[in-house]
C-alpha cells in the first residue's frame, strides 16, 4: 500500500441528534467543517459509511444531514462507526510539516545506518507521540519517543528516519 491509498481516520459517528434524522459526528481533524470538503466518509473496509449533505459546527466536531440516514435510530444505530478518507483527499501540508499517518512503514535507522526496524504505528498514551517499532529481527514491538532527541532526522520521501535508542535508565546509586 501507497501513502496515498492509506485510509486515515478523521471522524467517528456519535448518534443522532434531534428528532429529524440529523447525526452527530466526532471529528479528528483540526477544522472539523473539513469533513464536508471530503467527500463520502468511508468505513475501514473502504465502502461507504456517511454522506455528509449538511453540516454545522458542533462542541465536539459537526451535526448535519447525511445521504445514508433518514431517522435519528438509523443514526444511533451506527454510533461508534469510525469514519476514513484516503490520505490523498487530505490537504497537503506545508513544507517541514507532515502527517503522523506518513512515518507507518519507515524504516528506523541507528546512527550507524543498521536498519533497526520499520514503524508500525504512532501511539499517544497521554503524554507525547510515541513510535512503535517492529524490529527488522522479528519479535516484540517497542517504542520510541517520538522527539528532536530520538529521532533527530526525518527523510519521508527517502522512506526512514534516524533513531537514537535512549539510554538504559538503571538503579539509581545510593546517596
Amino acid at each position: 500500500m501507497t501513502t496515498n491509498d492509506k485510509l486515515i481516520l478523521v471522524a467517528q459517528i456519535a448518534g443522532g441528534f434531534g428528532v429529524k434524522g440529523e447525526v452527530r459526528v466526532t471529528a479528528y481533524t483540526a477544522e472539523p467543517m473539513a469533513l464536508m470538503a471530503y467527500g463520502p466518509l468511508l468505513r475501514a473496509d473502504g465502502s461507504t459509511g456517511l454522506t455528509l449533505t449538511s453540516a454545522r459546527p458542533d462542541k465536539a466536531g459537526v451535526v448535519g444531514r447525511a445521504k445514508e440516514i433518514t431517522t435519528r435510530e438509523q443514526a444511533d444505530a451506527l454510533r461508534g462507526l469510525k469514519l476514513f478518507v484516503p490520505r490523498d483527499r487530505l490537504p497537503a501540508p506545508d513544507e517541514d510539516e507532515f502527517y503522523l499517518t506518513d512515518l507507518v512503514g519507515l524504516e528506523a535507522r541507528d546512527p550507524d545506518g543498521l536498519v533497526l526496524g520499520a514503524i508500525k504505528s504512532v501511539q499517544n498514551f497521554g503524554a507525547d507521540d510515541m513510535l512503535e517499532i517492529a524490529p527488522a529481527a522479528g519479535g516484540p514491538t517497542w517504542y520510541l519517543p517520538f522527539t528532536r532527541d530520538a529521532v533527530p532526522d526525518l527523510h519521508i520521501a527517502d522512506g526512514w528516519l534516524l533513531a537514537v535508542r535512549p539510554s538504559e535508565v538503571g538503579e539509581r546509586e545510593p546517596d
